[in-house]
C-alpha cells in the first residue's frame, strides 16, 4: 500500500511524540521520590539540555529527514518515514535504553538523559507536524 509522501511527516511526528512522551514519563516516574524543588531542578535541567541539544545538533537530523522525505516520489511505502540508517539508530537507542534501565545506575540519575532525549524528540516532532500540514495544503 502506497501513501502520499506528506503522510510520512505525520507518521514520523507520531513516532517521535510517542517515544518522547515515553521517555518523559520514565524521567518523571524516576524523579517522583524527590522533593518538589529537587525534581523540578532535575527535570528543568533535562529541558535545558533538550533545547540546547535540539538547537546545536538534532535540528540537523530533523532537516536531513525532512529533505530525505521531500526527495521521495509522490507516493511511498509508509515505512519510508525513516531511512535505513534511521532504523539502525532506532535499534541502537532501544538497546542503549534497555542496558541503562537494567544497569545498577540509580534511576533518578537517568532522569536527566531521558528527559533530555524525550524533549529533543518532542521539539523535533513539531517540525514534522508542520511539514505534514504544509504538504496537506499543497495536496488539495
Amino acid at each position: 500500500m502506497l501513501i502520499p509522501r506528506h503522510w510520512l511527516f505525520l507518521i514520523s511526528g507520531v513516532v517521535w511524540t510517542g517515544v518522547g512522551l515515553f521517555l518523559w514519563s520514565r524521567a518523571i516516574t524516576w524523579s517522583a521520590g524527590l522533593t518538589l524543588p529537587a525534581g523540578l531542578i532535575l527535570l528543568g535541567t533535562g529541558i535545558i539540555i533538550a533545547a540546547a541539544g535540539y538547537r546545536f545538533g538534532f535540528a540537523l537530523v530533523v532537516k536531513k529527514n525532512t529533505d530525505r522525505i521531500n526527495s521521495l516520489p509522490g507516493r511511498v511505502n509508509p515505512f519510508s518515514f525513516t531511512g535505513r540508517r534511521g532504523y539502525l539508530m532506532i535499534a541502537l537507542m532501544i538497546g542503549i535504553g534497555i542496558v541503562l534501565r537494567n544497569s545498577e545506575l540509580p534511576k533518578v540519575y537517568l532522569s536527566i538523559p531521558y528527559a533530555s532525549m524525550g524533549g529533543v524528540l518532542l521539539i523535533g516532532s513539531i517540525t514534522l507536524y508542520r511539514n505534514f500540514l504544509e504538504g496537506a495544503k499543497h495536496a488539495k
